[in-house]
């Protein structure tokens, strides 16, 4: 069956592709920049410009599913206006692009999934976060509410919709956690802010495991949260990788000095949600990694 995938080339979106590959599935992959070492043969390669019409609409003629995982990484630079712009035009204006397309299909896909993020629950505290907790303040929490407001006008075309707000994604070869390898590598390791806030973590084979798990469950709708069972406080987390690593956990970050160092940004870094996959238990998924450390022993 064919499977659109926007943002393919990503750290979530290359893993998954690969594994719709193996089950057969059969990717049609959107990028704005498709380059040739991407082009592998069992896969086909589109050229989009998300709000410009294109072949690349007609590509979702007949397909089973629209995978939606584009985005501007939003830890990728400091948030300028113009930084902060380009996060939330990059998701709100590809969505709407695409359930545009979506619109103008004969044969419409079965299923949107389309990426979010935690970061919709806002600062929470030592509050449980599941599906049906109301969104927060704050900028990233707002671009959720839009983004995923774009994904669900898809639901007029009878299209089941599928929101994935993922937490922090624990894999080899990118993400926070190759960010985070190299001080506890040179002994300076240690937990950012006070170290009491939620850090809520998925194994990248749960991610995308779950991601299969939902095309396929015929009944999966709404928020889905993408995070692992047992959320730990940021202290424990660096306390588990520095014992993975066999390195001490031992040179805090204050919170003033993230303020310094990235901004406004840091207010996600320092508040952090404590949020739990209630919708993914219910709908039947078994998590491969529902530890932290045999997590990061896979993921280091």
């Amino acid at each position: 069956m064919k499977v659109i995938v926007a943002g393919g080339t990503g750290f979530i979106g290359s893993t998954l592709c690969d594994r719709l590959t193996e089950i057969g599935y059969s990717p049609v992959l959107l990028s704005q920049r498709p380059t040739p070492h991407h082009g592998a043969s069992n896969r086909q390669w589109i050229t989009w410009i998300p709000g410009e019409s294109g072949p690349w609409e007609q590509a979702l003629e007949g397909a089973h599913a629209v995978i939606n995982l584009a985005g501007e990484p939003i830890p990728a630079k400091r948030w300028t206006p113009s930084q902060k712009e380009k996060i939330r035009a990059s998701r709100v204006n590809t969505t709407r692009a695409l359930v545009a397309a979506i619109g103008k299909a004969k044969m419409k896909p079965e299923i949107l999934l389309n990426a979010s993020a935690i970061g919709y629950y806002g600062p929470c505290g030592d509050e449980t976060v599941v599906e049906d907790t109301e969104p927060g303040g704050g900028f990233v929490s707002q671009v959720c509410i839009q983004w995923e407001a774009e994904a669900k006008k898809a639901e007029e075309y009878g299209v089941r919709v599928v929101l994935l707000r993922t937490g922090i994604v624990l894999g080899q070869g990118g993400g926070a956690l190759a960010k985070m390898l190299l001080p506890f590598k040179l002994f300076i390791g240690g937990p950012l802010g006070t170290g009491r806030q939620w850090f809520s973590w998925i194994h990248m084979e749960d991610e995308v495991g779950l991601i299969v798990h939902l095309l396929q469950k015929g009944n999966a709708t709404g928020a889905v949260n993408a995070t692992a069972p047992n959320p730990v406080t940021m202290k424990e987390f660096c306390r588990t990788l520095g014992k993975v690593l066999g390195r001490p956990s031992w040179a805090p970050v204050p919170s003033f000095m993230l303020r310094l160092l990235t901004g406004e940004m840091a207010d996600v870094i320092i508040t952090g949600q404590r949020v739990l996959p209630e919708k993914a238990k219910k709908l039947g998924y078994t998590f491969k990694y529902p530890d932290l450390f045999d997590a990061l022993q896979a993921s280091v």
